[in-house]
């Protein structure tokens, strides 16, 4: 039961033994809320959800802070009809609504930026005082980290300072080294004066990297369990957020845990190629269950590639696991169904969560229980009912019918799972007449099938 993680600083997975036994203290980036979300930020915020669960399930009491940073260059840039904190909590009400519609929890703590400037200034003048940061001679009033003070700078991600260019994160006006990055930010005179707050170097903003470093150590103390975000996040954010706190004397975080990307048909998201997939958009292609599996269903280091027809996909295999779960309930002994997960779907999920894996345990139990009603073993179909339960549960599939979830949709996906499941039968066993039947029916009710190393997909239209 020993759980096992990607330590992305390490570069290998690595046993998980909790600083205080029996709690883990979590530490995951958040928005940065300029703009509505996409669909991987929905991602991430799941990734950590199923790290949760599954610490949860082992028995572990878990913290989980999240942040959203509402004080931002870009926030700033992005308010052009509204005061930035108006922009902020708008599209943080977008953030929250997409990650609770895919079932994700809300965290332990949930702190914003500008809630915690006090933190950020002790923790900055810390620094200055120890001789790894500097307000800029010039009188901007910013403050820098003095890259060249820490000698272990570029451990997290195993970089060179040499090779390192120069941070791009604020105006180089007073800076030592181009690759010195800000921890303060003076107040400019066309800035807003509600979007800066009185510190020791005068008016200004906390800059990203502090923010991040100053809220850990606010609600999980000087030392805590793991850090998360995205892998884009790795560098600089992460770097920095490393080297400052350590700098500062803190233990900061033991493991560093990176989820991977999202892309579209091979390429990244981004606004030059007009590409992105807000979450909005995402989750009315679709019931939220089905995103909720689709984005689970790739291990969460690894980078999904979206592309059409892969919720389609999605839909077919959360139409076996619900057709199931109806199917039992018929014929279930409720004294046999007990909600304990297969030792090798266990196995899997501590192996650095390895939900792929999982899957498969899932789906396999589900055929086992089919199997069992069609040979009407009762016994045997609630001792699979009760396992599928307790996976779809630590997975966070939420499969009960709902009236506002299209009903269509969820009896057309049950449907052609069913027969799906027929046809793969019927060519196992080499009647390729009833296959062909079975085939031929979908086409003219419309549903395209397209048989793969990995079984059949199908999708509405040709």
């Amino acid at each position: 039961m020993t759980i096992r993680l990607y330590d992305s600083r390490e570069q290998r997975v690595v046993d998980f033994s909790p600083r205080v036994p029996g709690r883990v203290g979590m530490y995951v980036c958040g928005p940065t809320v300029q703009s509505s979300p996409h669909v991987g930020h929905v991602r991430s915020a799941l990734v950590y959800d199923l790290w949760r669960r599954w610490f949860g399930y082992r028995g572990l009491d878990v913290t989980l802070v999240r942040n959203v940073t509402d004080i931002d260059d870009k926030i700033l840039l992005n308010a052009t009809s509204e005061p930035y904190w108006a922009l902020a909590y708008r599209v943080e009400l977008e953030f929250t609504a997409a990650y609770s519609a895919i079932g994700v929890l809300p965290p332990s703590y949930e702190p914003r930026a500008t809630a915690s400037i006090p933190q950020m200034i002790e923790l900055i003048g810390r620094l200055i005082a120890g001789g790894h940061a500097y307000p800029a001679p010039d009188g901007s009033g910013d403050v820098y980290f003095d890259v060249l003070s820490w000698p272990d700078y570029g451990s997290l991600t195993h970089q060179s300072v040499d090779a390192m260019e120069a941070a791009a994160d604020a105006d180089p006006r007073g800076k030592r080294d181009s690759r010195d990055f800000a921890l303060w930010k003076g107040r400019k005179p066309e800035e807003n004066a509600d979007a800066a707050w009185a510190s020791p170097w005068g008016e200004g903003r906390p800059g990203w990297h502090i923010e991040c470093s100053a809220m850990s150590r606010r609600y999980l103390g000087d030392a805590f369990d793991i850090h998360g975000g995205g892998l884009d996040l790795r560098f600089p954010h992460h770097e920095n957020e490393l080297a400052q706190s350590a700098a500062a004397g803190l233990a900061f975080a033991t493991h560093w845990v990176h989820n991977g990307l999202v892309t579209v048909d091979g390429q990244k998201m981004s606004k030059s190629l007009g590409n992105s997939i807000f979450a909005a958009d995402f989750l009315a292609l679709a019931e939220p269950v089905v995103v909720r599996y689709y984005l689970a269903s790739a291990h969460y280091r690894s980078t999904i590639d979206y592309h059409d027809g892969a919720l389609e996909e999605a839909a077919a295999a959360v139409g076996r696991i619900r057709s199931f779960l109806e199917r039992a309930e018929r014929i279930a002994e409720r004294g046999a169904i007990v909600e304990v997960v297969p030792d090798a779907f266990g196995a899997a999920m501590d192996d650095d969560l390895g939900v792929p894996a999982a899957l498969g345990v899932l789906h396999e139990t589900v055929r086992a229980g089919n199997a069992a009603i069609d040979a009407d073993d009762a016994r045997a179909a609630s001792v699979a009912l009760g396992q599928v339960l307790a996976m779809t549960g630590v997975l966070g599939l939420d499969l009960a019918p709902r009236a506002d979830a299209g009903a269509a949709s969820i009896a057309l996906a049950s449907l052609v799972a069913r027969l799906l499941d027929d046809r793969t039968a019927a060519r196992a066993a080499k009647d390729y007449g009833t296959a062909d039947r079975i085939r031929d029916e979908l086409v003219l009710a419309g549903i395209a099938l397209e048989d793969g190393a990995d079984g059949t997909t199908w999708r509405i239209g040709s």
